[in-house]
């Protein structure tokens, strides 16, 4: 046993330390990025913030959506190939949809059999909560070998190490990320976890020195966080909750008090292993919880909220695109980051 002294931070735990800046509005800041990818050698040019596989959110409306404003969707690993066939003569949809699958046999025949029918879609994202098995690590490595020219998202892992493994196993993208989101209860179940802020700088450390990248998956709760995920050095932030409560996504709705609510749960979580495996295995315990958000007005209002506060945040440090502001970023350490007098927004 023993016990890292070196203090670890999440999102709420800093503010950006503004800087002179030399523009004159939001809209002169670039939020597109292009990237190239370390094994695929594919290019890719966009928005870098996708909607998380998870049960209302990593879905086909949510997908049509964001594409119209040059974001990412990681699908959920349930659609099926006439679901994905609405989509595919698009080809807009071959940069924007990342198709998931598990380490389970049946989840990656799945996907074989979709990536069969549908070649030309490009990214394969393999989730999994612990992505720390040795496992998980041959599994990465056996779909790479498989599919040489696709971009592979693998995760979830929190250090340097093992997002060093992963890249080292194939990955040309680590997903970082255990216990920071909304529903989940992974730390609670569990103990484990990572504040997400050292995460996402530690491992996006490790993966750049190897030429890799990655995705800050988890633990923001406003526009803010978003960019403070970029600032701390992720080539992606993807995002669930933040998109979750959107007609778009096709939860389960609730009507109380006149009001109307969208179920919203925790990939890990008993509703959906109800729902996608017949159950909580009797070994397993949920590490997930549900809650019922009230229905929000518009998903393109919610993205513009989301895209104008990283401008925002861009234009206060003196970035003028994405690109650069992890290199304009000084994060100030704080006990508040804001004032809740009045309630939370």
């Amino acid at each position: 046993m023993r016990i890292e002294e070196e203090i670890k931070l999440d999102y709420s735990d800093v503010l950006f330390r503004p800087k002179r800046s030399t523009l004159k509005s939001r809209k002169d800041v670039d939020l597109n990025r292009k990237y190239t990818f370390k094994y695929s050698k594919l290019s890719w040019q966009g928005v870098p913030i996708i909607a998380s596989n998870m049960d209302g959110v990593g879905e086909i409306g949510i997908a049509k959506k964001l594409s119209s404003h040059n974001l990412m969707t990681a699908l959920t690993k349930q659609h099926d190939i006439d679901q994905i066939a609405s989509i595919y003569k698009k080809s807009i949809f071959y940069n924007l949809i990342a198709l998931s699958c598990g380490t389970s046999r049946d989840s990656y025949d799945r996907l074989n059999k979709i990536l069969k029918k549908f070649p030309k879609f490009k990214f394969i994202c393999i989730d999994v909560a612990n992505g720390y098995s040795e496992n998980f690590s041959k599994f990465v490595s056996e779909v790479r070998k498989k599919y040489p020219k696709k971009i592979i998202i693998a995760g979830n892992v929190v250090t340097a190490d093992m997002t060093q493994e992963l890249v080292l196993s194939g990955a040309d993208i680590v997903k970082v990320g255990i216990g920071p989101g909304s529903v989940c209860t992974t730390r609670i179940q569990t103990g484990v976890g990572y504040p997400q802020l050292s995460a996402v700088m530690e491992c996006a450390d490790a993966a750049h020195g190897l030429g890799a990248h990655i995705i800050a998956d988890g633990g923001c709760t406003c526009p803010g966080d978003v960019a403070k995920g970029f600032g701390a050095g992720a080539d992606f932030v993807m995002l669930g909750g933040m998109l979750a409560g959107h007609i778009e996504g096709g939860g389960s709705e609730v009507e109380e008090n006149g009001n109307k609510f969208i179920e919203f749960y925790g990939s890990s979580s008993e509703e959906a292993n109800e729902k996608h495996y017949g159950g909580l295995a009797s070994y397993r315990s949920s590490e997930g919880k549900k809650v019922k958000i009230l229905m929000k007005k518009s998903l393109d209002g919610t993205i513009r909220d989301i895209l104008g506060g990283v401008r925002s945040s861009c234009t206060y440090v003196g970035a003028s695109s994405l690109k650069q502001l992890s290199k304009c970023t000084t994060f100030v350490r704080v006990n508040n980051q804001y004032n809740d007098t009045f309630g939370k927004v």
